[in-house]
């Protein structure tokens, strides 16, 4: 986690966990959705209750010594980062010390990857937040979610917005991504990408 700057204004958090997904209950199950599952799944873990702020869900936690806020952005994919941006400047939190979590279909389903930075890969959920942030330099958990198989003629936006199939094990998935931002906010990201990615 980043170290105190001199004459910056310090963080009241120590880690700001994003979730990206789309509201609606249409929505709820979809691969795309996984973001908003490990947040939930970690609020859940950890005694936390939502509240509606910054056009979307948060909730502060104790994530072990560490002070962790997570958000769900209720603004659709194409503009959480007009949600995160602003949870962003209201904590005071510096770019390296945001985590976005997301589904990714560049990964094979049930793979992790930690890393800090990075390209976009024509998601428009880190592209809005990449807009909204000023900077590409965030935290990032992508979860993959795989590609259609053979023989499955949907596009890629029609699967990742279809629910995870049984055999994918969605709640295994869910946990052990919740199990990563656990290490990050414990360990950092070192630890967390030689466990995990």
């Amino acid at each position: 986690m980043a170290l105190f700057r001199r004459g910056a204004p310090a963080s009241t958090l120590d880690l700001l966990v994003v979730g990206l997904g789309n509201p609606g209950r249409e929505h709820e199950s979809d691969r795309h959705n996984v973001g908003w599952m490990v947040v939930d799944e970690l609020a859940h873990r950890h005694g936390g209750s939502f509240r509606s702020k910054f056009s979307g869900k948060l909730s502060e936690l104790r994530l072990g010594d560490a002070r962790v806020a997570v958000l769900k952005p209720e603004t659709y994919m194409n503009d959480s980062g007009r949600s995160l941006a602003a949870a962003a400047r209201f904590f005071k939190v510096p770019i390296d010390d945001i985590l976005v979590v997301h589904d990714d279909v560049d990964l094979e389903t049930a793979r992790l990857q930690a890393r800090a930075g990075g390209g976009l890969a024509g998601h428009n959920g880190l592209r809005s937040i990449a807009q909204g942030l000023g900077s590409q330099d965030f935290l990032r958990l992508r979860i993959g979610v795989g590609r259609p198989g053979r023989g499955d003629h949907r596009d890629v936006a029609d699967y990742v917005l279809s629910a995870f199939a049984p055999e994918d094990d969605r709640e295994a998935l869910v946990a052990r991504a919740a199990d990563a931002v656990e290490s990050l906010a414990a360990d950092g990201l070192d630890a967390t990408q030689r466990r995990f990615n």
